[in-house]
């Protein structure tokens, strides 16, 4: 387990080992979770990035018998 301090401005370094093993690049924006008493930061993916990420999911919507015509 890896940890840090804030800085006087509430700032943190992410681990140099957290940074790579996640791919980490500057810039990229990172959600702060407030859970249960602790923080968790969680990186954003770029959109381009999902892209196809629901490939083989079945587009169907099940109709209860009532509804069909």
């Amino acid at each position: 387990m890896e940890t840090v301090k804030l800085s006087p401005k509430y700032q943190i370094v992410i681990p140099r080992s957290v940074r790579e093993g996640l791919k980490l690049v500057p810039g990229q924006e990172v959600a702060v979770i407030r859970y249960r008493g602790r923080i968790e930061l969680v990186p954003m993916k770029p959109v381009r990035e999902m892209r196809g990420f629901l490939r083989g999911l079945d587009p169907e919507v099940g109709r209860e018998a009532d509804r069909e015509l």
